[in-house]
């Protein structure tokens, strides 16, 4: 038995990709610290601090209204709000899905760009091991039911004018508008296209919930966002579950009271999911700030967030009604530029189907 866990740690840390490594047996991305007996298992990246990052996502060949031109082989005025009837509609069913809409534009841009890869299990080149099957999406990844429907209802009016990639950006922008209750309206361009590859290995560029100040802002540098960029976005985390084993090393670490109720609601079961935002979990507001300064948040990447380099900002957005949430909006927008694949791209179609390329 032991025998047979340790070949599945070792085959998580494969399909973990490259990894930041601490001493010469732990192996660590972000996401889980694992064992090894190969330090080959973990690559070294590159240093960034928060002065040395990529270009500025740039968004070239995006635009408003992409799907209102007339003249245009893309002309489907109904796009956008067929997207956000379907996410109106999850929303008030479950405000949860609104959330894991959030968090698959995030998911999705941060590797290989917003191009919908995380919404594939079947690719050009035939590969089932794709971003849906790597460890910080497998079984935890929601709301691919409304980009389906939302891409149904589209096909059946403009068949195969709207991207998937763009259908992803719209949700994540119209489930901020009613999970704010409407005070975050992010502008959001459309126009990119969809790839046709992914894969689960290259997810190890998401920023996970172990990671410090340092590597978030490596993660974020390298997609060109900046530093304030980074905290604001981890205000994303005032909405949605996580898992009682992403957090439960930290008790000691949190306020006893906050600490004390998440012991009884985990209870011993690493697998139980609880809010991530105690006050108001069903709302994207600024309270992740003033968790996060009265120490009452669950993952490792939002407690350093209590630090020198980043508390001017935390209690700045804690406190000033309205600056996180415009932040949030230019914020968003900027994510949505990250690595598009647009019309004449190598490599890139309007997906029929959103999960599986075109024949």
């Amino acid at each position: 038995m032991a025998t047979k866990l340790a070949a599945i740690i070792v085959l998580a840390a494969f399909l973990a990709g490259p990894a930041a490594c601490e001493g010469a047996s732990i192996c660590f991305n972000g996401w889980m610290r694992l064992p090894t007996f190969n330090p080959r298992l973990c690559a070294r990246g590159p240093r960034v601090n928060r002065w040395q990052r990529g270009a500025s996502p740039a968004g070239l060949g995006l635009s408003y209204g992409y799907y209102d031109n007339r003249r245009s082989t893309s002309y489907c005025p109904r796009a956008e709000g067929i997207v956000r009837g379907a996410v109106r509609e999850a929303v008030a069913a479950n405000p949860g899905i609104g959330a894991g809409l959030i968090r698959l534009f995030f998911h999705d841009c941060f590797v290989r760009g917003c191009d919908a890869s995380v919404l594939l299990t079947t690719t050009n080149s035939k590969n089932s091991d794709t971003e849906r099957e790597g460890p910080p999406n497998k079984n935890s990844l929601r709301g691919f039911e409304v980009i389906d429907a939302a891409k149904a209802a589209i096909e059946a009016a403009c068949p195969s004018r709207v991207s998937c990639a763009d259908i992803v950006a719209f949700s994540a922008r119209d489930a901020s508008y009613f999970l704010s209750n409407r005070r975050i309206n992010v502008p959001m361009p459309g126009g990119r296209y969809d790839g046709r590859e992914s894969f689960a290995n290259e997810t190890d560029q998401l920023p996970g919930p172990f990671s410090n100040v340092t590597e978030l802002q490596a993660s974020f540098a390298a997609k060109g966002l900046t530093f304030n960029e980074m905290v604001t976005l981890s205000g994303a985390h005032t909405i949605g579950r996580a898992s009682c084993r992403f957090f439960s090393s930290r008790f000691p670490e949190m306020e006893p009271a906050f600490a004390a109720k998440l012991r009884a609601q985990c209870n011993g079961n690493d697998n139980t999911n609880v809010n991530q935002d105690d006050v108001t979990p069903d709302v994207l507001d600024k309270q992740y700030y003033r968790n996060v300064i009265d120490r009452k948040v669950l993952f490792t990447s939002d407690a350093v967030l209590n630090s020198m380099e980043t508390m001017t900002q935390v209690i700045e957005n804690a406190n000033r009604a309205g600056t996180w949430e415009r932040k949030f909006e230019k914020a968003m927008k900027n994510m949505g530029k990250i690595g598009i694949k647009t019309r004449g791209d190598q490599g890139t179609e309007i997906r029929k189907v959103c999960s599986r390329v075109n024949n």
